[in-house]
């Protein structure tokens, strides 16, 4: 069972649904999406902000909570599975090195795969959410 504090999860949840949903830093047009091929350039600009704020917030974790940050988002995505949790703890923490921000940004879908790691231990974002409104 993780013990990283959920409030801090869903932050990233919320945060990483954020940067999911940021400007693309395009400009409007009016061109029609269908007849471009819906094709679309991100720019670093268009979310630095959020980026910043979210490295800084799991940068700012110390070492364990950033272990089960990963574990919970492996979790997640389906490669353990709830009582495989020791050793998704272990294979994390083995692995550990360089910029935890930087890899857990650089997963497609990050919220949805730590929103489904809280599911497999009976949690949610859902107070979270509440708590923000």
């Amino acid at each position: 069972m993780p013990t990283i504090n959920t409030d801090k999860v869903c932050y990233v949840v919320v945060k990483a649904r954020e940067l999911e949903s940021e400007d693309e830093g395009v400009e409007a047009d009016a061109s029609n999406a269908t007849d471009d091929g819906f094709v679309s350039v991100l720019t670093e600009e268009a979310f630095a902000t959020t980026r910043n704020e979210i490295s800084s917030f799991i940068d700012a974790m110390d070492i364990d909570e950033q272990i089960e940050l990963v574990a919970l988002m492996w979790v997640g995505r389906g490669d353990f599975a709830e009582s495989e949790w020791k050793e998704a703890m272990a294979q994390a923490r083995a692995r550990h090195q360089g910029s935890t921000s930087a890899y857990l940004l650089g997963v497609p879908l990050l919220a949805s795969f730590l929103e489904g790691g809280l599911a497999e231990f009976g949690e949610s974002c859902e107070l979270y959410a509440a708590d923000r409104q």
